[in-house]
């Protein structure tokens, strides 16, 4: 059994908290008891989450998008009251890793999934700060659109949106998980074939066409999960703690 102070100290040092302009707090939200035996790992940290945590018998859980995001109301009222006083009475304390989970080189999100899909990391963009949240590379053979469509249903268990901008083969690829769809104008900048995220909006779809780039849509929570899934098993390989990835239906 490890000290919750001692999980999250080496969390934040390990994911360069302090280098993120981030839209939330990253590490420990919410206090819990503070020895640390059972993690539980989620996308977001909902109502449904901690109470599968509870009944796991968790003592802290982990996720990518927890609470307190910037221009929200900081009220605990309602549904954040609901969820805040579960975990309250719990004892089961919240980490939460938003961007530095995004940005890691070996357990981000971005890092997991171009690890998942067999793509080579040839660098970075969409920068904050001074770290880049995206990832752009290529595959080890070019594919038509449809292949690769199928390759992102195959991998994520979601069939993506795919907005045709060319009709060459796929080569180079750009992507960054969650709601990025915005950074498509710099993946067609790079001279990018095709752009992955988890989200579109209905600019994006004429942003694609005039920009002469596929995108695909491959779902926010489908390309989120590997983030919290690699981190969660490095952890219970550095420490005596047990990780269990709980993966909840979310087809947005």
């Amino acid at each position: 059994m490890e000290t919750l102070n001692s999980v999250v100290d080496y969390c934040n040092d390990l994911l360069a908290i302090d280098q993120f302009n981030d839209y939330c707090p990253n590490g420990l939200q919410i206090q819990g008891r503070p020895e640390v035996k059972r993690i539980v790992g989620g996308v977001t940290a909902s109502r449904e989450l901690i109470d599968a945590a509870i009944s796991a018998n968790a003592d802290a859980i982990l996720v990518h998008h927890g609470y307190f995001w910037k221009g929200e109301d900081p009220a605990i009222t309602g549904m954040k009251y609901d969820r805040v006083k579960r975990l309250l009475e719990s004892g089961i304390s919240l980490i939460a890793y938003h961007l530095p989970l995004d940005a890691h080189p070996r357990y981000g999100n971005n890092a997991q999934l171009a690890k998942s899909l067999g793509l080579t990391v040839d660098g970075g963009f969409a920068r904050h700060g001074r770290i880049d949240i995206a990832q752009h590379g290529h595959l080890q053979k070019p594919l038509a659109a449809p292949a690769f469509a199928q390759l992102l249903a195959d991998t994520l268990g979601r069939t993506p949106l795919h907005i045709a901008g060319h009709d060459r083969e796929i080569n180079t690829v750009g992507w960054c998980t969650g709601a990025a769809q915005g950074y498509i104008d710099e993946a067609a900048l790079l001279g990018l074939d095709a752009y992955i995220s988890g989200e579109v909006s209905e600019h994006t779809w004429h942003a694609a066409k005039e920009l002469g780039i596929d995108y695909f849509s491959a779902g926010h929570h489908a390309t989120e999960r590997y983030g919290v899934i690699a981190l969660g098993q490095h952890l219970s390989e550095h420490f005596a703690v047990e990780f269990n990835f709980i993966d909840l239906p979310n087809p947005v």
